[in-house]
């Protein structure tokens, strides 16, 4: 088998050119393809070989979304964290925010241009795609939890 952190670049050059902060994708990446259970945040900086202030800033980030969690460790002075169960469907459930955000950014440019302009027209478009969405992600989640229940996490452990 190959060296998994190749994988694991090539993944946060994708993030990354898809938005994410450079350093907080390298920091998810090396999360998700860990061969551990918890990974201290210096294990981190010394993987990566970024600053633990890098590595701090990007934990922040991917805890707030909802992506790793802080892991309690007996025995060990050090914070613990992991990539959480359920992140994906966590993370598409807070970016409600951001599609909430879209809809309103539709609205307020339909009252700027009025909804029979061309540009009306677009827009009308954008709310109610994501008006759509809003609708429709929480069944998706629901089905995706369904389709789940009962299985026992890869790797024969559970949280």
């Amino acid at each position: 088998m190959g060296d998994p952190m190749e994988p694991a670049e090539r993944l946060a050059l994708t993030l990354t050119s898809g938005g994410m902060q450079r350093m907080t994708a390298r920091v998810l990446c090396a999360l998700l393809f860990a061969e551990q259970e918890t990974v201290t945040a210096g294990e981190l900086a010394d993987w990566l070989t970024i600053s633990p202030g890098t590595v701090s800033t990007a934990i922040k980030s991917l805890t707030s979304v909802g992506l790793i969690e802080r892991v309690p460790a007996p025995g060990s002075r050090r914070e613990h964290f992991r990539f959480r169960d359920g992140a994906w469907a966590i993370l598409m459930s807070s970016q409600n925010e951001m599609i909430k955000i879209m809809q309103e950014a539709a609205d307020e440019g339909i009252d700027a241009v009025g909804e029979d302009s061309i540009a009306g027209h677009r827009l009308a478009e954008m709310r109610d795609f994501y008006t759509y969405l809003m609708a429709e992600l929480p069944a998706v989640i629901d089905r995706w939890h369904a389709s789940r229940d009962g299985q026992p996490p890869p790797g024969g452990s559970s949280r």
